[in-house]
């Protein structure tokens, strides 16, 4: 029997069976890999990932959930990180590990930027949420969706949405759609800022007021003429920008203190 879903916790419980086997099978899990999941919860993708690899690190922050996910599971093979993991190091990981989970959605996009911090750590990233997340995640430039999530992580990873999955997979079913998102980070040639921290300032900064232009919204770090000397109109605003287009402006010198 299921526990009682915690509304704290934004909990919604994946109990379709077809689609616990279709997540397993797009995250692949092989013995060797190390892994982490996100909010296990009662176990639906735990156990068959337990099964293919030879050992599972989880982040589970409901003491309850956890206590019994310990008493399933061979503690061998499986290792609980019980906490916050908005808290979490994934460090402790090691240099190449895989993260997977159906990710609670109060938490989803402020753990996509804690994730950030250890980029240059994961092998991939495959994960369930809103799919109105999914959605600005994926999103190109000039549509509705794109913003400074989209920027942030397409400057780091390969974005791909899998698939979607409907509020009936879960118990209590969520109100809104959920999908299947895979991250693969870029490869270390990819385009990266001469600054990572001043592009990532730029980047909040454009997105701030999404209905003002350029030469408003980064008068703190360039000025219109340094805009229109990257070759790129100061009265365009964020949305239409490109990765590559936020790199050069960032990489820009600028005369604006």
């Amino acid at each position: 029997m299921l526990p009682r879903a915690k509304k704290r916790f934004g909990q919604h419980f994946l109990t379709d069976r077809h689609l616990i086997d279709r997540i397993v099978a797009a995250i692949a899990p092989h013995p060797g890999q190390t892994v982490v999941e996100i909010g296990p919860g009662p176990g639906a993708l735990t156990a068959p990932l337990v099964e293919r690899l030879d050992h599972l690190h989880a982040v589970e922050v409901d003491r309850d959930l956890a206590a019994a996910l310990r008493a399933r599971l061979d503690a061998a093979r499986f290792t609980l990180h019980e906490g916050d993991v908005l808290a979490f190091d994934f460090g402790v990981l090691g240099p190449a590990f895989r993260a997977v989970g159906n990710l609670p959605y109060n938490i989803s996009t402020p753990f996509l930027f804690h994730l950030l911090r250890w980029s240059d750590a994961l092998t991939d990233a495959t994960f369930m949420l809103q799919k109105e997340v999914v959605d600005r995640m994926v999103a190109a430039p000039g549509t509705a969706d794109y913003g400074r999530l989209s920027v942030m992580l397409q400057y780091r990873f390969a974005m791909e949405a899998l698939f979607d999955v409907p509020p009936t997979a879960f118990t209590p079913p969520p109100k809104v759609d959920s999908a299947i998102v895979r991250m693969v980070p870029l490869p270390a040639s990819r385009l990266r800022a001469r600054d990572d921290t001043r592009f990532a300032a730029l980047v909040l900064a454009g997105f701030g007021q999404r209905r003002k232009t350029l030469g408003n919204t980064l008068k703190p770090f360039l000025s219109a003429a340094d805009i229109s000397a990257c070759g790129i109109d100061p009265q365009r605003r964020a949305e239409t920008l490109s990765v590559a287009e936020f790199v050069r402006l960032a990489d820009a010198q600028g005369t604006a203190r």
